[in-house]
């Protein structure tokens, strides 16, 4: 996603729930394992990207007696916690939206009174910030809905609950309704929602490849689907990218399967997230040894052999990193009918993973 956030985002880890609507509301934090053990900090990691508190904001909200624990404000930002203990963060009223509305071109997929889902194009941020304040999918969805969409993401987000990078293209579901975004918000909590990403990768990844299997975090399930499970935190040096660790950060798991491979230089991946963290496929995948083609933050500077013939000419070439939210599942959530989307390949991944077939067959 764009600026600080990433493809994989959503209502991941901590038991989280949201209430009220655009008057305001709360959101209810359940600590979990292994978290840090003062209370600004157990929060900070707890609380689902999406809600959009950062540390400092907590503080603040912890100093104004915003956060409670069975119904008494917790005004010590140091204050110990422990696994288990539940916190009521009462939040603001959401601003009202000054973004502008744009007539920007939207392909929508599905759209009823509280829900639509979009199928992004590559280029396209998901919603204003420095340096992207206009062009971007809240303002093509303002011009579209009019003041249909959720308040609940506040001036910037409206209606928004995950995200997908700008270069990534495929399908994301923007709330219209405040009961929508607090029904997708949970199922985004509970990992219910059924997300899978097309990505072409150098290499080919392999359980029997013993570099791949001796990696900590990195373990194969049946059907040689690769698990990655890492924490994942800021770059030390670099704001705008993610890094592997262990001792700090959010949990995240991602699942992979090979799909097709490609003379063993790059391979097709199916990938699924347990949970949704920023840029988190692409961060696992190159820590895995398998970055993606294109991905000028993370793929570092792997090529394609010349016997690839144009496949190789095109895989290094790619303008953007090769991910595409190809399927998204969830259940509606006001009817509560199971909806199942999916997006073809884009026009430039189809050509890419084409020639690559082709050179294959002439290696």
């Amino acid at each position: 996603m764009d600026g600080p956030f990433g493809e994989d985002d959503g209502f991941d880890d901590g038991d989280v729930g949201a209430g009220g609507g655009s008057g305001g509301g709360s959101l209810v934090v359940t600590i979990g394992e292994d978290a840090p053990a003062r209370l600004d900090k157990a929060l900070a990691a707890a609380v689902p990207e999406e809600a959009a508190l950062s540390r400092s904001r907590l503080m603040r909200m912890i100093a104004e007696g915003a956060v409670l624990r069975d119904g008494l404000a917790m005004t010590d930002p140091r204050t110990k916690v422990s696994e288990g203990q539940v916190y009521t963060l009462r939040l603001d009223p959401a601003v009202a939206v000054e973004t502008r509305a744009e007539a920007i071109p939207l392909t929508v997929v599905w759209e009823d009174g509280d829900l639509i889902v979009i199928d992004k194009p590559a280029g396209m941020v998901v919603h204003p910030a420095p340096g992207s304040p206009s062009g971007t999918l809240v303002n093509a969805l303002l011009h579209h809905c009019g003041d249909t969409l959720s308040g609940i993401g506040g001036e910037r987000r409206p209606g928004i609950v995950h995200r997908i990078d700008k270069d990534t293209t495929g399908l994301l579901v923007v709330a219209k309704s405040d009961r929508a975004h607090h029904g997708l918000a949970r199922q985004f909590e509970d990992h219910s929602v059924n997300r899978h990403y097309l990505a072409v990768v150098h290499g080919v990844p392999s359980g029997t490849d013993p570099r791949l299997r001796g990696l900590r975090g990195i373990s194969f399930e049946a059907g040689g689907i690769l698990r990655i499970a890492t924490h994942l935190a800021r770059h030390k040096t670099d704001r705008q990218r993610q890094a592997v660790v262990w001792d700090q950060g959010r949990h995240a798991v991602t699942r992979a399967h090979v799909v097709e491979g490609f003379a063993g230089q790059a391979a097709l991946v199916d990938c699924w997230l347990e949970t949704g963290r920023t840029h988190q496929i692409r961060v696992h995948l190159a820590y895995a040894g398998h970055g993606l083609l294109g991905d000028q933050t993370y793929g570092g500077r792997r090529t394609l052999g010349a016997a690839l013939g144009r496949g190789a000419a095109l895989g290094n070439a790619f303008p953007r990193q090769a991910l595409h939210a190809a399927t998204l599942g969830f259940d509606h959530p006001v009817t509560g009918e199971r909806l199942e989307f999916s997006s073809p390949l884009p026009a430039d991944m189809a050509e890419l993973i084409e020639a690559l077939r082709v050179g294959q067959g002439g290696s």
